[in-house]
């Protein structure tokens, strides 16, 4: 198993990514918005399986598999920036709205809630990059059982995430209605989320294969 500082050290990494503007907490906020908290939880359900697959795989090292694919790794980058880059516009733009103004959406069943959160976090380009980049730096061959050592960081950041997430959640409409009140704390708060998504986008864009 891994040592206790490592595994405190990536909860720090996994805290700070989830803690970042992103399309899954997008995705949860708006839905907990127009639909309620437990729309909002079975979506979270459908984003920590996307978080589970990826762990799995890896762990199992399929993802370095694809990323040893010529390109593969490029075309993923390069797309995972342009579509922070399009969410970065769409909370920066005249007249855009930030994740925490209510709108009026089409209400899902827990059926569809549920996919589309899976869908939304297995389309998350930040996410695989975290378990390729990132997870990799705290494994240590010398201790042996690398699969039992990225299912232990793996685990740390599902269940983070998924903390974070269900407080968001759960306070999505506490803070709508706080930012209601205060358009200028709300303008704040989109071109915080913008540039936010914009610095990840250009990271991700410049950045090269390990």
């Amino acid at each position: 198993m891994p040592e206790a500082t490592s595994l405190a050290a990536f909860a720090l990494v996994a805290l700070g990514m989830v803690l970042t503007p992103g399309p899954n907490m997008i995705y949860l906020i708006s839905r907990s918005l127009c639909q309620g908290p437990a729309a909002g939880l079975i979506s979270l359900i459908g984003v920590a399986l996307g978080f589970l697959v990826y762990m799995l795989s890896a762990a199992f090292g399929i993802t370095a598999l694809l990323f040893a694919v010529p390109y593969a790794y490029d075309a993923l980058r390069i797309g995972g920036a342009l579509y922070l880059l399009y969410l970065a516009w769409q909370a920066v733009r005249p007249g855009g709205r930030s994740a925490f103004e209510v709108r009026d959406l089409p209400k899902d069943s827990p059926k569809r809630l549920f996919l589309m959160g899976f869908a939304t976090s297995l389309l998350n380009p930040k996410v695989a990059v975290l378990y390729l980049s990132l997870l990799p730096q705290f494994i240590d061959p010398s201790l042996g059982h690398i699969f039992l050592q990225s299912v232990a960081f793996g685990t740390i950041q599902i269940v983070t995430s998924v903390t974070v997430n269900s407080l968001f959640v759960l306070t999505a409409g506490s803070i709508a209605i706080f930012l209601a009140g205060r358009p200028v704390w709300l303008s704040m708060q989109r071109w915080l989320m913008g540039g936010v998504l914009g610095a990840l986008a250009l990271r991700m864009a410049m950045d090269s294969q390990r």
